[in-house]
């Protein structure tokens, strides 16, 4: 499958076009419906390779559902979802997924390294051989986000911002090239935001692709590339300085402007 992909910014002429089999993940015509409650309408997204993205937008403007339809947890009524130009469904092998923390049953009677060790599953298959380079692997990627210490400590003995790093872990032990992060820095301390970014960023470098649902617009001049805006529909997309501008935001997040326009200010 090959097309010229425009990158844009609301009605904005499209710019960079891109060949669709060398986009790492790309939405087109995404729309999903909670019962007669439409959530997302006809949304087309990109996120290119090397860079950060940030889903951004209101409550209720379908930000997680968005990721979530894409990755098959919740049904789409319509849309298609590509990995380098192939259905999702064909290379989720090259996706990795760091939910909510507060989706996570974290009662669950797993360690921290057995948690990382899920990542795995796929290359482990049914019998589920550990050997010792999987146990290397993940302990190697525990103590890129600082919790290598921590490897035989009960997951739900941990606090909110550790576990965060454990799920991060957990997916970085699966060499993905596409990573998918649900609000990874909701309820976190400092210290762990910090180590959370400074991970993601390093991934970016290497080359891969992160996009992470983000509410806290203070820091999105910071922390990403390119922002995709949205609320049930695409609002706009592209670089910070395209697409987070005080329009886009007003015609987001209505009237709570001002609030958004405080933030973009001290970004």
């Amino acid at each position: 499958m090959s097309e010229t992909l425009p990158v844009t910014l609301g009605n904005v002429t499209p710019v960079t076009p891109t060949d669709l089999n060398a986009v790492p993940f790309a939405l087109r015509g995404l729309t999903v419906s909670y019962g007669d409650q439409p959530v997302v309408l006809d949304v087309d997204m990109t996120a290119l390779a090397g860079r950060m993205t940030a889903i951004i937008g209101p409550n209720g403007a379908g930000k997680s559902t968005l990721l979530k339809a894409a990755l098959g947890i919740v049904p789409r009524l319509s849309g298609q979802v590509t990995i380098f130009g192939q259905p999702f469904e064909r290379q989720r092998g090259r996706v990795a997924y760091v939910p909510q923390r507060a989706a996570v049953d974290w009662d669950f009677p797993s360690d921290v390294l057995d948690v990382v060790l899920m990542g795995l599953t796929r290359e482990l298959g049914l019998l589920r051989r550990i050997r010792s380079a999987h146990r290397d692997r993940a302990l190697a990627c525990l103590d890129r986000v600082g919790m290598r210490d921590f490897a035989r400590r009960q997951i739900g003995q941990l606090s909110g911002g550790q576990q965060q790093r454990v799920f991060l872990a957990r997916a970085l032990a699966q060499q993905a090239e596409v990573y998918l992060l649900d609000e990874p820095f909701a309820g976190v301390d400092m210290a762990t935001e910090r180590a959370i970014i400074g991970v993601l960023h390093a991934l970016r470098d290497e080359g891969r692709t992160i996009v992470c649902v983000h509410h806290d617009l203070s820091t999105v001049a910071r922390y990403f590339d390119d922002v995709f805006l949205v609320n049930r529909e695409r609002i706009a997309e592209g670089t910070v300085a395209q697409a987070f501008t005080p329009e886009a935001l007003h015609r987001a997040y209505g009237g709570r402007l001002d609030t958004a326009t405080l933030a973009l200010g001290a970004a």
